[in-house]
């Protein structure tokens, strides 16, 4: 009697356990999944997550997507596991781009003051093949690139200020070909000078 009743007992809280067990794979993760969407969400809405960490947060995306996929398709199991990995994703995502944000900061603000020291010495240089008379020189077309230049650099300062940094290091990059310019029409004219003289 005693066996039967430990058999019956044992089958019970066996069913019990598969039933229990297999309930917890019955519903979505609906709390992971909720979670999974908002920290995708705030990634979405991060400037330098979304400027600096683009790959990481299209994999969040994409895990978001395929988590949703497998929701819908009843595996709850990989829809969690992927809601976990979502969340984890756009946390990184934000992370990086934090990291990136500081990092081009850093290379627009020395490009800058690279490019200023450039610009001042263009000036000077332009300024002298002037004074020095002589030069077969477009002066009035150099000082129009001169001023166009003055205007970007002015521009790709306004950017770091904005906090707009990749659209600083693009202006200021696009203003060292025409300093180049200008200073390589300067030395030809000097050199076609001296060889007249010569």
């Amino acid at each position: 009697m005693k066996k039967t009743i430990i058999f019956v007992l044992i089958t019970f809280f066996g069913s019990l356990a598969l039933i229990l067990g297999l309930g917890s794979c019955k519903f979505p993760p609906t709390e992971e999944m909720n979670r999974a969407f908002d920290a995708v969400m705030r990634a979405d809405n991060d400037y330098d997550a979304v400027t600096y960490a683009p790959n990481t947060l299209a994999r969040a995306r994409e895990a978001l997507g395929r988590m949703q996929m497998e929701a819908d398709l009843k595996r709850f199991d990989e829809a969690r596991s992927l809601a976990a990995e979502a969340v984890n994703l756009a946390e990184r995502a934000i992370a990086e781009g934090k990291t990136g944000a500081v990092r081009a900061r850093d290379e627009a603000a020395n490009l800058l003051a690279i490019v200023g020291r450039e610009l001042t010495e263009t000036e000077a240089e332009l300024e002298a093949a002037k004074n020095a008379g002589g030069l077969e020189l477009d002066v009035a077309s150099l000082e129009q690139d001169l001023a166009a230049a003055k205007g970007g650099y002015g521009d790709a300062n306004e950017c770091l200020t904005e906090e707009e940094y990749l659209d600083a290091i693009a202006k200021a990059d696009s203003i060292r070909p025409v300093l180049a310019d200008i200073r390589a029409c300067i030395n030809d004219a000097a050199m076609l000078a001296t060889g007249k003289k010569n």
